[in-house]
């Protein structure tokens, strides 16, 4: 029997780091995110929990708390170990759904952040999708499509002034 009391306190403080995430307090949820790991490694190895798929749970809360205190090199990594896993046995229906999207979602606002911003729009433009294909609530849906919806434009629009023009040809084309 999985122990009870290490299980609900995980829980619980992963329902907190949602909640703080969706009133904005990024510290709060972090904290509360880093908690729910630690409580879960308490659990004895030999009990039937997912320990892989409880972390992914916990980083995908944890980078988008991350990318909002604009720590996004460490917000990245966490993105990356939540996609590890729901990349791999995510399911966009079911409830995990919901933080499989806020891991690309936050690994898209990470790379932008960065500056990476050629990595990050095809990032926002697969979490648009997933948004969009996903039925069921998703808590803060309208804030991640405008928010992507604002860089996709604005990287759309950077990446189009690096690109020559139609027709273009540099001068030693026209000897050639």
């Amino acid at each position: 029997m999985k122990p009870l009391k290490e299980v609900a306190g995980a829980y619980l403080a992963l329902s907190d780091a949602q909640r703080q995430l969706l009133e904005s307090n990024y510290d709060e949820a972090a904290a509360s995110c880093r908690r729910a790991m630690e409580i879960s490694r308490t659990m004895p190895p030999e009990e039937a929990f997912d320990h892989a798929g409880f972390d992914a749970f916990c980083h995908a809360g944890l980078a988008e708390a991350l990318a909002g205190l604009g720590s996004f090199d460490e917000a990245l990594a966490s993105a990356d170990k939540a996609l590890h896993h729901f990349n791999r046995r995510g399911e966009l229906k079911l409830d995990e759904g919901k933080l499989w999207i806020s891991a690309v979602f936050s690994r898209a606002l990470a790379l932008d952040g960065l500056g990476r911003g050629a990595e990050a729009l095809p990032e926002f433009r697969k979490a648009v999708a997933m948004l969009d294909e996903r039925k069921g609530e998703t808590p803060g849906k309208e804030r991640m499509k405008e928010v992507a919806g604002e860089r996709i434009a604005a990287l759309g629009n950077s990446s189009k002034k690096d690109k020559k023009p139609e027709g273009y040809k540099a001068w030693w084309e026209f000897w050639s």
